[in-house]
């Protein structure tokens, strides 16, 4: 019985390392398409994972997970921006920026 304990939590555990490499992949894409969107530059091409946790929806149960990311408007300062997955599914991305130049 202990044996197979052990197998369950080995694949449960290499599932979870593969899905959060996936959300990771496609994070980075959407950080990488959303600064060519909005003509900013995005900064060491990847993004830092800040908090796991889990949410439920009416879909099930999902893996949350907040990302942040560094980017700069002109090359001069340096800014940070996050984004949220959930599951494998975008929730929310954030800049930080005002969206409309009059609420500057």
């Amino acid at each position: 019985m202990s044996h197979l304990l052990i197998v369950c939590l080995l694949l449960l555990l290499g599932w979870f390392w593969l899905d959060s490499l996936r959300a990771r992949e496609i994070a980075i894409g959407l950080c990488q398409a959303a600064c060519r969107q909005r003509d900013l530059q995005w900064l060491d091409q990847t993004v830092a994972l800040r908090r796991l946790g889990l949410t439920w929806r009416s879909e099930g149960v999902r893996l949350r997970r907040v990302y942040r990311f560094d980017f700069s408007e002109e090359g001069m300062e340096r800014r940070q921006g996050y984004i949220v997955m959930r599951g494998l599914n975008l929730e929310e991305l954030s800049f930080g920026l005002p969206d409309r130049v009059a609420d500057a």
